[in-house]
This record gives structure tokens, sequence and C-alpha cells, in this order.
């Protein structure tokens, strides 16, 4: 089992950045894929970008691309999410996922273990 806590979230202008912390333990991190997910009201939760557990492979979906970066650190038992020229349509609860499996997934089922969210507020 693993426990994840999210950190970082809050209030920004659009334009703005933010960076997202996921800490894990209770298991070895090194193990799982990570996942960042975003969960606006009234809206199904969304892939938003997934490394795989070495840290080589990341991977993001389309409406992030170039603005965000998903990186982690082993040691430290941490995934990050940087978040560059913030919009108002990335206001959502993001969460972080830790997955055991080997290949990548943007199915919010694939990751068996959750944090409990960090809201991310962008004003325009």
């Amino acid at each position: 089992q693993v426990q994840l806590v999210e950190s970082g979230g809050g209030l920004e202008q659009a334009g703005g950045s933010l960076r997202l912390s996921c800490a894990a333990s209770g298991s070895t991190f090194s193990n799982y894929r990570m996942g960042w997910f975003r969960q606006a009201p009234g809206k199904a939760r969304e892939f938003v970008a997934a490394i795989n557990q070495s840290g080589y492979s990341t991977y993001y979906a389309d409406f992030v691309k170039g603005r965000f970066t998903i990186s982690r650190d082993n040691a430290q038992n941490t995934a990050y999410l940087q978040m560059n020229s913030l919009k108002p349509e990335d206001t959502a609860i993001y969460y972080c996922g830790a997955s055991s499996l080997r290949y990548h997934t943007v199915s919010p089922g694939s990751y068996g273990y959750w944090g409990q969210g960090t809201q991310v507020t962008v004003s325009s």
C-alpha cells in the first residue's frame, strides 16, 4: 500500500505558475508509475500527465503539452507537476495517483492509490 499527499495548490492569476508535489509513503515509491489527474466541478476526473517508474518516460494530455512538466525524485519519494502559463480552464482539484502497471494508461481506474487532492484556482 502507498499513501499519497498532494500539496502546492492555490490561487494564481492567468499566465502564472504553480508547482504541485505528491509525497508518497508506505511502500517502495519506485515501483509505481505516477500520474496527475484533475477534476473540475460537474466533470469527470481527467488525465493530465504521467511518468513511469524510472522517470525516463513522460506522457501528457494535449491541453497541457508545452505548459506542464511532470517529474519525480525517487530518492525523496515525491512526484511533481510544474504548471506554467496557467489558464482559467486549468481550475480544478488536482489529484496524484499511483499505479503498479508497467504501461501507460490515461484511465483513472488503472491507478489504485490516490491522494486527497489539492485545489488549483486560476483567475482571469
